[in-house]
């Protein structure tokens, strides 16, 4: 049986980069979860009225339009002094999603805190829809509030079985590169050539 332990040791020497990494990838992950601050998240919504029967399509897309403005400084200015925050700041803790076929945006507000959260996604939502219906003559539509923001029950991260999981695949990357990096190192064996002296001899025989 002296097959199986050769081969179990070549194949200990060809993985031991990605046995070694994955273990302490995840590891990382974990750690990571554990020591991180908690960040909770809250979302309210916004819905685009049509002015006229008919204009539904349009709503849509001025939904879509009002969503990528969630973040600028146009609509964060007057949430900014709401929530003591800088433009900035608040820039990095709300996003706006939309939907492709219903005018609805939603506001996501996160912070340390539950009440942070719903503080910073309402105040996005009143200054955004203040902003939209400043202009309401114009373009059609009005917007409205259709559901504020609820505080959450549980933190929205860190979330220790997925941070385990992106160390994992971390580790998984960094011991694929490491094996990669290996195998190219590795000289290649070419053929042997004869020295000059072999081959004054060859010619002597011959002759």
């Amino acid at each position: 049986m002296p097959e199986l332990p050769r081969r179990a040791r070549a194949l200990a020497r060809r993985w031991w980069p990605m046995a070694l990494a994955v273990p302490l990838g995840a590891a990382g992950g974990a750690g990571y979860a554990v020591v991180s601050h908690p960040s909770y998240a809250s979302s309210a919504y916004v819905v685009v009225v049509p002015q006229a029967q008919g204009e539904n399509a349009s709503a849509v897309n001025f939904a879509q339009a009002y969503g990528r403005l969630t973040g600028q400084p146009q609509v964060l200015l007057g949430a900014a002094a709401e929530t003591h925050h800088s433009v900035a700041a608040l820039a990095a803790l709300v996003r706006g999603t939309t939907s492709p076929d219903a005018p609805v945006i939603e506001i996501t507000g996160t912070g340390r805190r539950p009440e942070d959260a719903v503080q910073n996604a309402g105040a996005v939502a009143r200054s955004l829809i203040a902003f939209g219906n400043a202009g309401s003559r114009e373009t059609g539509v009005k917007l409205v509030q259709l559901a504020a923001a609820a505080e959450p029950d549980a933190p929205a991260s860190p979330s220790a079985p997925l941070d385990t999981a992106v160390g994992g695949a971390a580790g998984v990357l960094l011991g694929t590169l490491v094996m990669l990096t290996r195998r190219r190192t590795v000289p290649a064996v070419g053929p042997v050539l004869p020295t000059q002296a072999e081959t004054s001899r060859s010619e002597g025989v011959y002759r």
